[in-house]
């Protein structure tokens, strides 16, 4: 049994990992970094032993990889071995073991390092209970999202399959009943089932990392008429903060405290995250803390998230949450995915401008800005990519289009 999740461990590979692990001095109360192409083994063998292991990203730069593992101290780093089987170890530590070293998803910056205990995602597992399998995590264990969806999936007690990267085709093909993901890869999923003329075997849906539009949960009605789609608010700093299941908008975790103070959203939880990695060191957490989200509460209590401040497009005196807009305009025919940001405007600060992913047409594109949008939220710049830059999670990296948008790199056309 893992520790982490209670669920089987998926084969002797993982009591394998742990004695090879144990040989190298690593137990209980060590950091561990992993290298290597098959990751569930050696979590769950570092788990086993009461380490705490850091998933190497593997589209890092050599300077952020270098950074990550300065502020992580990691006692021994894993490269290139594949976990080998072995008899049953025993496990070791208790809920209040760090078991994960977590990197933010680097949408807004440079990757930090935050430090979990088993049972900030055992409560998490629970919040979101139990869903059926097999179950799908879409994308790299090097992402918090997907190492979450994999250890959750065991914890259900269901197969657990994944896939390298990101690809649509290949998700809706899985044979999976559930599947974690983003609104931009639900969107991009809803697609390829569209085009595969049928719902395939999907129950449930689970998708969190950014605001989900009404039209996209229109479309997923149409598309899954048979299937759940559960929607989460969180962070890497507090994992799950708020649940939405069906039309009764994101209400908080059970023992989540919430403030809104100045329009930002402040956090008390038993699942967040420890505190963070600086040099080795362990910088504590504890109390009240932000990521800077904007959020309000409505009529009903639901709370309804803005988006994060540093993706807010200051445009003419109006604050515009890129993330609202970005979830009105996936909804228009030909856009896989869309970003908008900020570019410099000399009277109106900044203009707010739409990177659009796929082959839309420019009037189709105003015409959904012109029925979901107030005017001073429209985007007044309109560009065209073949395929956005991503962080490991399939969110589109903002920080790096806002740099290069910034230095006139950006590989994108104006669409006309």
């Amino acid at each position: 049994m893992s520790p982490v999740t209670g669920g089987v461990v998926p084969d002797a590979r993982a009591h394998g990992a742990a004695r090879w692990l144990a040989e190298r001095g690593v137990g209980e109360h060590s950091r561990v970094a992993l290298d290597v192409p098959d990751v569930l083994p050696w979590f769950l063998g570092a788990d086993l032993l009461g380490a705490a292991a850091l998933v190497v990203e593997p589209s890092w730069t050599p300077r952020e990889r270098a950074a990550v593992l300065a502020a992580a101290g990691p006692d021994l780093v894993v490269t290139g071995v594949a976990a080998p089987p072995g008899e049953p170890v025993a496990p070791a530590g208790s809920g209040g073991t760090f078991f994960y070293l977590a990197t933010t998803s680097g949408s807004s910056g440079s990757p930090k390092v935050l430090v979990r205990t088993r049972d900030s995602w055992l409560r998490s597992f629970a919040a979101l209970g139990p869903l059926p399998g097999p179950v799908l995590a879409p994308g790299p264990l090097s992402s918090s999202l997907f190492l979450f969806a994999a250890l959750h999936g065991l914890w259900c007690g269901q197969q657990v399959t994944t896939l390298p990267r990101w690809d649509a085709e290949a998700a809706a093909r899985a044979g999976a009943a559930t599947v974690h993901l983003v609104p931009a890869m639900l969107s991009a999923l809803l697609s390829a089932l569209e085009r595969r003329g049928g719902p395939g075997t999907l129950r449930t849906v689970v998708c969190g990392g950014a605001h989900l539009g009404d039209e996209v949960r229109a479309r997923f009605a149409r598309v899954l008429p048979d299937a759940e789609l559960i929607e989460y608010y969180g962070s890497a700093e507090h994992s799950l903060i708020a649940i939405r299941r069906g039309d009764g908008g994101l209400r908080p975790v059970p023992g989540v405290d919430l403030q809104v103070r100045d329009g930002v959203l402040w956090v008390r939880s038993p699942l967040a995250c420890s505190g963070q990695l600086i040099d080795g060191d362990l910088r504590p957490s504890g109390g009240w803390s932000t990521v800077g989200d904007l959020v309000e509460f409505d009529a009903s209590g639901a709370l309804v998230v803005r988006g994060r401040a540093g993706s807010v497009v200051s445009s003419g005196g109006r604050l515009v949450p890129a993330e609202e807009v970005e979830a009105v305009l996936r909804s228009a025919p030909g856009v896989d995915d869309v970003l908008v940001t900020g570019t410099p405007h000399p009277r109106f600060g900044e203009l707010v401008t739409a990177i659009v992913e796929g082959r839309p047409r420019l009037r189709d594109l105003r015409a959904v800005a012109r029925a979901g949008l107030a005017p001073a939220y429209r985007p007044h710049r309109w560009l065209v990519v073949a395929e956005l830059p991503r962080t490991p999670s399939g969110k589109p990296a903002r920080a790096l289009v806002a740099d290069q948008l910034a230095g006139g790199t950006f590989p994108a056309e104006p669409l006309t």
